[in-house]
C-alpha cells in the first residue's frame, strides 16, 4: 500500500526542511511532495534540498488548489496531509497512518493533545473551531475536537468519491462532511504536534475572519450539493 505525503506550502522557508525530513522517515512513505503555492521566499529550493518532489503552482492559489494538484499529480493508495510549519513534529504523522493502513479507518484527523502554538503562542479564541465542530456534529453526526485540523491521512478512494479538495479555508470541513455522507470511516487521533500560532492580534483576527467566511460558504455549498443529489 503506497503512501505519499502532501505538504502545501506558502513561504515556509523556516520550517519546510524539517517537515520534509521528518516525513521522509515515516514508515511506509514512498514520496514526500511539497506543493509550492506561489512562495516568494526559498521554500521550494529548501524543500528540494531536503529530498522532496516540488510541484509549483502558477501563483498563490490556496490550500485546496495546492492539494488538488498534489493528489492528481502523484499516485498513491494513501495520502498523508501535513502543514509546512509543523517542523520536526511532522514525525508524529505516522500515528495518523496506522489506522488507515491497518483498515480501521478511511480517514484520520489529528487532534493536537496539547497547546498547539509553537513556543507557547496562542491560537485565538476557538470561535471558528467551535462553529465547525457544531456544523459537523449537526449535519454529519460526528463529534470532533479538531474539525479544522489539516493534518490527516486519507485513502485515495475517499478523494475520488468526494471530488478532491474544496477551495480556500473550507478544505477540512468539506472533506469531513462529504466523506461522512459517503459512508467512509473517520477517526480522530490525539497527537502532540505543534505549528505556528495565529495569535490574538489584528492579523490573527483578520485570518480567522476570512476563515469563518470561507467555512460558511463551503458549508452552504456542501449542503446544496447534497440536496441536489438527494
Amino acid at each position: 500500500m503506497s503512501v505519499a505525503v502532501l505538504i502545501p506550502a506558502y513561504n515556509e522557508a523556516d520550517t519546510i526542511a524539517a517537515v520534509v525530513k521528518a516525513a521522509a522517515q515515516l514508515e511506509g512513505v514512498e514520496r514526500v511532495v511539497v506543493i509550492n503555492d506561489g512562495s516568494t521566499d526559498n521554500t521550494a529550493e529548501l524543500a528540494v534540498q531536503a529530498g522532496a518532489l516540488v510541484l509549483d503552482m502558477p501563483a498563490n492559489m490556496g490550500k485546496g488548489a495546492a492539494l488538488n494538484k498534489g493528489w492528481s499529480s502523484v499516485q498513491a493508495s494513501i495520502y498523508l496531509l501535513l502543514d509546512g510549519d509543523l517542523g520536526d513534529t511532522a514525525r508524529l504523522g505516522e500515528q495518523l497512518l496506522i489506522p488507515v493502513i491497518s483498515g480501521q479507518a478511511d480517514m484520520t484527523i489529528a487532534h493536537f493533545a496539547q497547546e498547539q502554538g509553537r513556543g507557547g503562542g496562542t491560537m485565538g479564541f476557538g470561535v471558528v473551531r467551535r462553529f465547525a465542530a457544531w456544523a459537523i456534529k449537526h449535519y454529519a453526526g460526528i463529534s470532533l475536537n479538531s474539525p479544522l485540523s489539516g493534518q490527516r491521512a486519507v485513502r485515495r478512494e475517499v478523494l475520488e468519491a468526494v471530488g478532491g479538495f474544496a477551495p480556500g479555508f473550507g478544505v477540512e470541513i468539506a472533506l469531513t462532511l462529504q466523506a461522512s455522507w459517503a459512508g467512509f470511516r473517520i477517526q480522530e487521533v490525539s497527537l502532540s504536534m505543534q505549528h505556528r500560532a495565529t495569535g490574538r492580534g489584528i492579523s490573527g483576527f483578520c485570518h480567522r475572519g476570512r476563515q469563518f467566511v470561507h467555512i460558511i460558504s463551503t458549508l452552504r455549498r456542501c449542503l446544496k450539493e447534497r440536496s441536489d443529489v438527494c
